[in-house]
């Protein structure tokens, strides 16, 4: 009998929280201001207060946190930025975007963040930014790198787009650097029901050139001073985002305690690598990633989705190795291997205990068939 497990169930949150969710919308609806507005500066405020920044821009998604970022933190063309190379290509094209030159670093093997040794060496007189990234939830281990940006007076963005209600050593992750990225797509921790993003910072001057560049670079209407973006925050999005936040801190407790039946569930099996939890990070499992053998993941990805289970492999092809990324392209060894084995599990708050069993079942058996 085939199963039906999705790789993430949005039906359980919309389901939990659906008044909410209807009163909210409804009050945009009736209030007719859908494009920035009182909601829009409602949720920046809500934000800021959730991360403990000053400053909480909304902007119209991910990428365009990333590149208004960049551009309100001075890089600039003929800059370059250190980042990673394993991780949704939108990192390093937010810096293509704007005419700068992203510079890759390899990944440590168990956490598929950026290895800070790496980072030092590739530092040079056109470095202007240190981009890193919180992969599948889980932060990079930030001390160092704000260590090394302060002593060769670059700027750390931190893409924390997979990480909303992350922390390291306490402090929230986006919070920790010059600025912070954020992404609300759907599949996010705190996901819109559409498209959205977010730029934080404790920096007056950042924050006022990020409001500048997602309005067409305008200080006041029809007075603008740059060349910008339209990126504003869609106020349906802002109420939606505005109602979840309240129940994040809970869904990504849920998550957790999904991780740590997962970890148990596949403890026995030697050939699967569980996610690493460094003691720095409070790790919020965006993605439940693991290890495969070499040269199996793709026959085993193939063996459970014939069963009903849907994984995800983020992902199968390094950034570096992408065609617009060619000149950049280097040797990264640990990226590559991850890119070749690594598989996302189904995780959602609400996952089952049951659910878990049967994924962890039938990648057993695949396992072993393959064995």
């Amino acid at each position: 009998m085939s199963l039906n497990i999705p790789a993430l169930d949005l039906s359980c949150e919309v389901e939990q929280i659906w008044e909410e969710l209807e009163t909210a919308v409804l009050e945009v609806l009736r209030s007719t201001k859908y494009v920035l507005g009182p909601t829009v500066s409602e949720f920046e405020k809500q934000m800021a207060e959730y991360l403990g920044v000053k400053h909480a821009v909304g902007v119209n998604s991910g990428t365009d946190a990333l590149v208004i970022g960049l551009r309100s933190l001075g890089v600039g063309s003929g800059d370059e930025v250190i980042t990673s190379p394993f991780t949704f290509v939108a990192t390093a094209e937010a810096v293509k975007l704007i005419g700068a030159t992203p510079v890759f670093v390899d990944i440590e093997p168990d956490t598929f963040n950026l290895d800070i040794a790496g980072i030092a060496s590739k530092i040079n007189s056109k470095t202007k930014a240190i981009v890193p990234v919180h992969l599948y939830g889980q932060a990079a281990d930030m001390d160092p790198i704000v260590d090394l940006a302060a002593q060769h007076n670059l700027k750390v963005l931190e893409d924390a787009a997979q990480a909303m209600g992350g922390t390291y050593k306490g402090k929230k992750l986006g919070a920790i650097g010059d600025a912070g990225a954020f992404s609300f797509y759907p599949s996010k921790n705190l996901g819109a029901y559409g498209d959205g993003g977010m730029l934080v910072t404790n920096d007056d001057e950042t924050a006022a050139c990020a409001r500048m560049l997602r309005d067409h670079g305008s200080q006041s209407k029809y007075h603008n001073v740059m060349l910008g973006y339209n990126s504003r925050l869609d106020a349906i999005q802002a109420a939606i985002l505005k109602t979840k936040l309240p129940h994040l801190d809970g869904w990504n407790q849920m998550r957790k305690k999904a991780a740590e039946r997962y970890n148990q569930l596949l403890a026995g099996i030697e050939t699967v690598a569980t996610p690493v939890q460094k003691n720095y990070a409070g790790h919020v499992y965006h993605q439940y990633t693991i290890r495969l053998p070499a040269g199996s993941r793709d026959r085993i990805q193939q063996d459970m989705n014939r069963a009903g289970i849907a994984t995800v492999v983020y992902y199968p092809v390094p950034v570096h190795k992408l065609p617009m990324f060619e000149k950049e392209s280097t040797n990264l060894p640990n990226t590559e291997q991850a890119s070749g084995c690594v598989l996302s599990l189904p995780i959602w708050p609400q996952i089952t205990p049951e659910q878990q069993q049967a994924v962890a079942c039938a990648l057993s058996e695949s396992l072993a068939r393959i064995e």
